[in-house]
């Protein structure tokens, strides 16, 4: 499996994974940069995305939905706050309505992605999400965000194992 370790820390209202590659930091950069590598494993497997809108530079957004097994669906939103490619990626996280605007009654979290070559050849990916109270993280862990994490993440090792012109 991709993921290595998950650490939850309330004192810093963070929770952190960490995951190792067998591929080079660009390819696991794509998984994020292109829209349709990012489909393939950004909702849990049952649980597919699609990303309507996607823009990865500062101030950018990204919207999406995620269609579940019986048709529900479900609906984020991310506005970049800093990129740095390869290596950092930095973006507000929320919940979204239909039409892709915020949900002012769901928590908005902050994401950061940081990529680094391992010293033996691929990659480590650091997803860090900070929270706006420890409220927030329990109830976010409740509502089974770490296991949604932690199963999306765990499909990239077969997008980035794809031939280049399948991927």
């Amino acid at each position: 499996m991709t993921v290595i370790d998950v650490r939850k820390s309330p004192e810093h209202i963070t929770m952190t994974m960490t995951a190792e590659f067998d591929a080079p930091i660009g390819r696991v950069w794509e998984m994020w940069s292109n829209p349709r590598k990012l489909e393939r494993w950004w909702g849990p497997p049952t649980y597919p995305a699609t990303v309507a809108e996607h823009n990865l530079s500062s101030g950018g957004r990204v919207s999406y939905s995620m269609t579940g097994p019986e048709g529900d669906q479900s609906h984020g939103w991310w506005k970049v706050r800093a990129v740095d490619p390869p290596h950092h990626l930095e973006f507000d996280n929320g919940f979204a309505d239909e039409q892709g605007n915020p949900n002012p009654d769901m928590p908005t979290m902050i994401m950061r992605v940081a990529l680094a070559e391992r010293v033996n050849g691929g990659t480590i990916m650091t997803l860090e999400t900070l929270f706006p109270s420890v409220e927030v993280m329990e109830q976010m862990v409740t509502m089974g965000m770490e296991e949604g994490l932690k199963a999306a993440m765990s499909q990239m090792d077969a997008v980035l194992e794809l031939p280049v012109s399948q991927s």
